[in-house]
């Protein structure tokens, strides 16, 4: 009798040790209300990771293995879905109305804090509105907003408990890169934005001889391509603009082609960057006014160019329309220049 208690205790531990195994597999349960679909699909980033049945009555449950603890998607064939945050060993049941996943759908259950935090950052993300017109406000009320953005989504960072670490390093990461996105770009736009004068270039090298600048077009629309010889994505711009070209002649806008390219792509000679710039406007018929950069960048500089091709549109005062312009692939482009009445 006396190794009667030894014996319980012996299977006490060896039931503690059975119940604190972390399953292989997520389980899923849940009810849809007023539902009218068939079947779950949970989806990764790589595709389709499995499907299950829904009940008439608009519940489920299933179990599923995933290769990594991430937000997944979960769908059902009316393309309706929200996102889901799913590791292994995760018990999670799922309550909400068919008319609407995203709003009304509550996850509860062991791991289920992970994917109701994920839904608040994104109502949080879509209650920001126009990010245009944030960038728009006047310095103390720009700086009055972003305060209450980075306020607002610290909030939400503080009210979960038991989040995936990972998930929110991540999306702590995402919140700074957010305010700082905001704050760089406002003051970029204090220099650069609309209506800000246009830094300017000087002697550029034109095709047809001599040399012009900016202010060699004060008076008219001026949409600049910057470009450059080894450039495909330029190159496949040179159709769309020739038809602008076509489109706009005779109007109050030039179309300035500026070429940068330089002598370590051209063997590392000036005198032959020049000589390939040349050739390639007279094959490729470019036409209109064509300009060589050469050695002075200060103008691609001022404007932060780091990748081409780049479109800029400067207005009759020589002052900026658009820093960063569509396009003339871009039906947008063309909605912008007639807003104009050139």
């Amino acid at each position: 009798m006396k190794n009667i208690p030894i014996l319980l205790l012996i299977i006490a531990l060896l039931s503690a040790c059975k119940n604190s195994e972390k399953k292989d597999f997520v389980t899923l349960s849940g009810k849809i209300e007023n539902n009218k679909d068939s079947i779950v699909r949970i989806f990764s980033r790589e595709g389709l990771v499995k499907e299950f049945s829904i009940n008439k009555d608009g519940s489920f449950e299933d179990t599923l293995k995933v290769k990594e603890a991430a937000i997944y998607n979960f769908a059902t064939e009316s393309n309706k879905n929200v996102p889901i945050f799913l590791k292994n060993g995760y018990n999670i049941s799922i309550k909400g109305e068919a008319s609407d996943y995203f709003e009304t759908f509550v996850f509860s259950g062991e791991g289920a804090e992970n994917s109701n935090f994920i839904i608040a950052q994104i109502k949080q993300s879509r209650n920001l509105g126009d990010p245009k017109l944030i960038l728009d406000l006047e310095t103390a009320e720009f700086q009055k907003k972003l305060t209450q953005i980075k306020n607002a989504y610290d909030s939400i960072l503080n009210s979960y408990q038991n989040i995936d670490s990972t998930l929110f390093v991540n999306v702590k990461t995402q919140n700074e890169q957010l305010i700082t996105y905001f704050e760089s770009t406002y003051a970029k736009n204090q220099i650069m934005g609309e209506g800000k004068p246009s830094p300017k270039f000087e002697n550029y090298v034109d095709f047809k001889g001599g040399k012009k600048s900016l202010s060699s077009f004060k008076g008219k629309y001026v949409y600049i391509d910057v470009w450059a010889t080894w450039c495909g994505p330029c190159v496949a711009q040179f159709p769309f603009l020739k038809e602008l070209k076509t489109l706009y002649k005779n109007k109050n806008i030039v179309f300035v082609g500026i070429s940068t390219d330089e002598d370590t792509r051209s063997g590392g000679s000036w005198e032959a960057a020049e000589k390939k710039w040349r050739d390639f406007v007279k094959e490729k018929n470019l036409g209109d006014i064509q300009l060589w950069s050469g050695r002075d960048f200060s103008f691609q500089q001022a404007y932060e160019i780091n990748a081409i091709p780049r479109f800029i549109l400067i207005d009759p005062d020589g002052n900026i329309v658009n820093a960063d312009a569509p396009r003339p692939s871009d039906p947008n482009l063309k909605t912008l220049l007639d807003s104009f009445n050139l």
